[in-house]
């Protein structure tokens, strides 16, 4: 998700085609085509000028309803029903070829869903299997020690730093908890998963949430040509 303001100016977009499925859009004021996973243009007279990345979630309905008690939700248009695509588009999307650059055997397939994180120039793809497995991990990305955990839905991934007040603390799961709960070693305090601390010592307090981008590995890949791996407990550079 980006800012639709360049350099003070309002654009107006619209799609223009679709590469290695990765929507490039226009804007109607100059002309210039953008990429969707970098927020960059790519053509045109800004080429080279880069959106503002929105902070943005992709959580299940159930989670976000919870924490968004008075959460408005976008109607359909009825108008232009008839051009939204099918509930089963992922179906179909799935069949079309895609690029992946390959430069180990160690890599995720290329439609594997990763949670990727683009930090201090630091790239790292963590795939959802091993996730689904660990439910939470601990890690540093470029010098920042963070946490990535799996919500109890298995598909919401979220990520904060794990530093407060300056010491890094270390998290695990706690079991049978629902709705998930995390708990710091330091001080048995429990957070919730929008990484607020509900009971303990350092109840109130709210860790810096990390943005990360969900995300098939081939595309990641491709545009983040750098990125290392976490694949059941290593880091890989393929």
């Amino acid at each position: 998700m980006w800012e639709s303001e360049i350099d003070g100016k309002g654009l107006t977009f619209h799609l223009a085609g679709i590469n290695n499925q990765n929507f490039i859009m226009q804007d109607e004021e100059t002309g210039t085509w953008w990429q969707q996973v970098s927020g960059e243009a790519i053509q045109g007279p800004l080429k080279g000028k880069r959106l503002t990345l929105v902070d943005h979630d992709e959580v299940s309905f159930a989670i976000w309803k919870r924490e968004q008690t008075r959460g408005r939700v976008l109607r359909p248009d009825e108008s232009v029903k008839q051009k939204y695509e099918p509930e089963n588009w992922e179906e179909d999307a799935a069949k079309a070829p895609v690029v992946t650059p390959l430069s180990s055997e160690h890599e995720p397939l290329p439609r594997a869903l990763i949670a990727g994180i683009e930090l201090n120039g630091k790239a790292i793809a963590y795939p959802q299997s091993d996730l689904e497995k660990e439910r939470l991990i601990l890690d540093t990305v470029g010098g920042t020690p963070l946490f990535i955990v799996m919500g109890e839905d298995n598909k919401s991934v979220r990520a904060f730093e794990r530093s407060l007040d300056g010491r890094a603390l270390e998290f695990f799961v706690k079991i049978d908890a629902a709705p998930l709960r995390v708990v710091d070693a330091e001080t048995g305090t429990a957070w919730d998963f929008s990484g607020k601390a509900t009971d303990g010592q350092l109840a109130g307090k709210q860790l810096k949430k990390v943005s990360l981008l969900k995300d098939y590995w081939f595309n990641w890949k491709l545009y983040h040509p750098d990125t290392v791996v976490y694949m059941q407990g290593k880091r890989l550079r393929p």
